[in-house]
């Protein structure tokens, strides 16, 4: 089965690939947003994630006819009351401008000390079939924020974020290493049953 990602980060494509493999699904192409003629993406406008990652999974399975997974991730900062939240990918202005979206989060949180800087990964992930329906699952990773980006891999707030039990960012820790317990991750796992099943 053909199964479009509606992304065009190349990471998530190879996360969920990895996913597959673990849980021992064959029979599963992926195709990401590059691979499929262009359509018309609605804005992301929706006040939470699911409602980002539903929209996005619609249009890609209403403009291709095909099976379509999309997601919705961002952080989730304590002492911003759960900002940038839906915001995380444009937090500094400019949508996917990693290095200027952490300075700015680093900055806002300069003065608040180190027990008050827990935040969360979150990732909401919607899968629509078409004429068989939906599922949206939720995936969520604790942690804090340091006080200067670490480590070279990953993407985003990585760099930033500690998870719970770990003293390294989620930047050091190797992509297979952070499937098992990524917030993208964890929402996945859920939806493997519907995928082993959609693969038969």
């Amino acid at each position: 089965m053909r199964l479009l990602v509606a992304s065009r980060n190349a990471k998530k494509l190879r996360e969920l690939q990895r996913i597959l493999d673990a849980a021992g699904i064959v029979g599963v192409q992926l195709l990401g947003l590059d691979e499929v003629e262009p359509y018309d993406e609605a804005p992301e406008t929706a006040p939470d994630f699911e409602g980002n990652a539903l929209a996005k999974a619609h249009d890609g399975a209403a403009a291709t006819g095909l099976a379509c997974l999309a997601d919705d991730s961002g952080i989730t900062v304590d002492a911003l009351n759960g900002m940038p939240g839906v915001l995380s990918a444009r937090w500094a202005g400019r949508h996917g401008d990693d290095a200027a979206n952490t300075a700015l989060l680093l900055a806002q949180l300069a003065d608040v000390p180190d027990e008050r800087r827990g935040a969360a990964f979150v990732s909401a992930v919607a899968l629509v079939v078409p004429d068989v329906g939906e599922h949206v699952v939720l995936g969520r990773w604790s942690g804090r924020i340091t006080r200067s980006p670490a480590g070279a891999g990953g993407f985003g707030y990585d760099p930033v974020f500690v998870p719970d039990g770990e003293d390294r960012s989620a930047a050091e820790m190797g992509a297979e290493e952070k499937d098992g317990s990524s917030h993208r991750g964890r929402a996945l796992a859920q939806l493997v049953p519907v995928l082993r099943e959609l693969s038969r």
